[in-house]
C-alpha cells in the first residue's frame, strides 16, 4: 500500500486542491466540489500541479493510511474533473425503470412498484428501448456515493443464477447454474 501512497496525484487544469483547518482537503472542479477529512499524521504538499502525501514513519498504520488517503484524494480529483458513471441493466420480463427527477421508479416483479429517492449529488437517466432491457445510467463526481447508490439499487433484485433475471451492471458476468435434471 505504501507504493500507492508514494505516487503523486496530478492536478488537471480547472481543478483546485486546498487544505483547510482540521486537515480537511477541499477539491473543486468543473463537475463539483468534494471534501475529505485527512488523518492528522498525514501531511499534504501541493506544488506545481501535483499533490504528494507524506507519512511520518514506516509504521504499518501509517503506511496503510498513506495509501488510503492517496487513493481517496485521487478519486476526488478524477471525480471533479471527469466524473463517474455506472450503467445498470434490468433483465426480466416486465422489469421497468423510470426516472422522475431524483426519484427512480422500478417495477421488478413484486406486487408493488419500488420508488427509490436518490441523493442530490447523483444524476439518474433511465432508457427503455423497444425489444431491449431497460437501462439506468447513474452519474456523479463522488465515487463512494455513486457506488453505494448502485449497490442499493442492485440489492432490490440481485441477478439469480438460474434464469439470469435481476438488476446487473452492464458488462457484469453472471454465473449460470444448470437447473433440475429430469429423469428417473
Amino acid at each position: 500500500m505504501s507504493r500507492i501512497g508514494k505516487l503523486p496525484v496530478a492536478i488537471p487544469s480547472g481543478v483546485t486542491v486546498t487544505v483547510e483547518k482540521d486537515n480537511v482537503v477541499v477539491v473543486k472542479g468543473p463537475k463539483g466540489q468534494l471534501q475529505q477529512k485527512m488523518h492528522p499524521d498525514i501531511t499534504l504538499k501541493i506544488e506545481e500541479g501535483e499533490v504528494t502525501l507524506v507519512r511520518p514513519s514506516d509504521a504499518i498504520n501509517h503506511k496503510s493510511m498513506h495509501g488510503l488517503y492517496r487513493s481517496l484524494l485521487n478519486n476526488m480529483v478524477v471525480g471533479v474533473s471527469e466524473g463517474y458513471t455506472i450503467n445498470m441493466e434490468f433483465v426480466g420480463v416486465g422489469y421497468r425503470a423510470e426516472a422522475k427527477g431524483q426519484m427512480l421508479e422500478m417495477s421488478l416483479g413484486y406486487s408493488h412498484s419500488i420508488i427509490f429517492e436518490l441523493p442530490t449529488e447523483v444524476k439518474v437517466e433511465a432508457v427503455t428501448d423497444r425489444r431491449a432491457n431497460p437501462k439506468v445510467k447513474l452519474e456523479s463526481c463522488d465515487k463512494q456515493l455513486i457506488g453505494q447508490v448502485a449497490a442499493k439499487i442492485r440489492a432490490f433484485r440481485k441477478p439469480e443464477p438460474y434464469k439470469g433475471k435481476g438488476i446487473r451492471f452492464i458488462g457484469e458476468d453472471v454465473r449460470r447454474k444448470a437447473g433440475k435434471s429430469a429423469g428417473k
